[in-house]
């Protein structure tokens, strides 16, 4: 018998009861402090209770001067990361660990917002520190993971990107030197979160002229990989497509990860439109992914994993009209 989605995983400093992750998806629920409400930390509760294996929080930036959008979470101060630490605390009760990702929108000092070709070297090791530091406060209060947050466009992801950074020193100029800020992320989270489970999410593709490639992505990977990242999750610009439907479309990011395997033993998270169980136990089981990841599946069915354990096998609910994009606190609109 095949790998199925129920098998427990065990991955670097990380152990999982099976083989489903929530990515993280933004609630736009965070107070005026970037702290938790009580509805975001129920949304964790329901998922570990629905049978998700893993969970990611929503962006959660690591520095207070960031205001990329409203009701933004952060994680620049020990009050915050002790409010924060409820997450964990209730979703260890289900056996369920968490990851909390860690993010930057925007980097602004002096009222002016910094973009790779005008940030200092000096405000690059300010970033490197404010990402150690998240990594270090979220590991006290009992997170098991911290996701490094290159992905969707933002920050690190423009970076990363020949699109957006023209440096020629040695953060820009080729692949490698401008991967340089996030080796020295994950070398700082190293140093100051020892033991915690790393994995960091990065697009495949930036999807435009000029932008990161596949080929870029994955020798960015390799790099992060030798550099001892735990795992990666795929994604990609344009994160959510529609009209995804069960044994049509599904898996849309499968040919980049099935190509990274080639190249890479580092264990790999593969998100985007995953929607019947036979298809997601066919790529854990011949294509060797190590786990897959949902996002709206999980806002209409937060119980789903535990109903295809039941025996009730019907693709998921989900029909990616991205309507809940849409919603207070991204929740479905066709959920009771």
């Amino acid at each position: 018998m095949g790998k199925t989605i129920f098998d427990s995983v065990e991955l670097n400093n990380l152990k999982v009861k099976n083989r489903i992750v929530r990515s993280a998806t933004w609630e736009a629920l965070a107070d005026e402090d970037g702290g938790p409400v009580e509805e975001q930390v129920e949304i964790y509760e329901e998922l570990a209770k629905g049978g998700t294996g893993l969970l990611i929080t929503g962006f959660t930036s690591v520095d207070r001067h960031d205001n990329e959008f409203g009701g933004l979470a952060r994680i620049y101060d020990e009050k915050l990361a002790e409010r924060w630490g409820e997450i964990p605390r209730r979703t260890h009760s289900y056996n369920v660990p968490v990851i909390m990702q860690l993010a930057l929108g925007e980097f602004v000092r002096d009222g002016r917002r910094l973009e790779a070709d005008n940030i200092s070297r000096e405000q690059i090791r300010e970033i490197v520190e404010l990402f150690g530091d998240a990594a270090q406060r979220v590991q006290k209060v009992g997170f098991d993971g911290v996701q490094i947050h290159a992905a969707h466009g933002f920050y690190l992801s423009r970076f990363i990107s020949p699109a957006y950074n023209h440096r020629t020193d040695e953060y820009g100029g080729d692949t490698e030197k401008r991967a340089e800020i996030l080796l020295e992320i994950l070398r700082g989270i190293k140093q100051k979160a020892p033991g915690i489970h790393v994995t960091m999410k990065i697009n495949c593709t930036d999807f435009m002229p000029g932008g990161l490639t596949p080929e870029m992505s994955a020798e960015t990977i390799l790099h992060m990989e030798k550099e001892g990242l735990d795992s990666v999750e795929i994604s990609a610009n344009g994160t959510s497509v529609s009209g995804i439907k069960a044994g049509c479309n599904e898996s849309y990011y499968l040919p980049f990860a099935k190509g990274l395997k080639k190249l890479s033993s580092i264990p790999i998270i593969l998100v985007g439109g995953h929607r019947s169980l036979d298809n997601m136990n066919r790529i854990v089981s011949e294509e060797n992914i190590e786990m897959l990841s949902l996002s709206r599946p999980l806002i209409r069915e937060p119980d789903l994993i535990a109903r295809w354990a039941s025996g009730d096998t019907k693709p998921a609910k989900c029909i990616s009209c991205n309507s809940c994009y849409h919603t207070q606190a991204h929740r479905c609109v066709f959920r009771d």
